[in-house]
């Protein structure tokens, strides 16, 4: 069933089969979505992540100026 739907897809957009194959192979090897997506959810969904990534960045950056003053000043003494 599946090859007889590469085949088909394969014909009517002027691609080779063995082409077809391949990418689709390399589609599911690399977990790529072989379905449509709601582009608007995935840019929320994408949003909200970079947003936790930014306060994750701000936290860091602010353990790291404490920690590192800190680690001055004992060396200072």
């Amino acid at each position: 069933m599946r090859n007889g739907a590469i085949a088909r897809i394969a014909e009517q957009t002027g691609v080779h089969k063995e082409a077809l194959q391949t990418w689709v192979k390399r589609a599911e090897d690399d977990d790529l979505p072989t379905t449509p997506i709601d582009s608007t959810a995935r840019i929320r969904q994408l949003e909200a992540e970079n947003r936790g990534l930014k306060k994750t960045n701000e936290i860091l950056r602010s353990a790291t100026a404490y920690f590192g003053k800190a680690e001055f000043d004992r060396l200072r003494k």
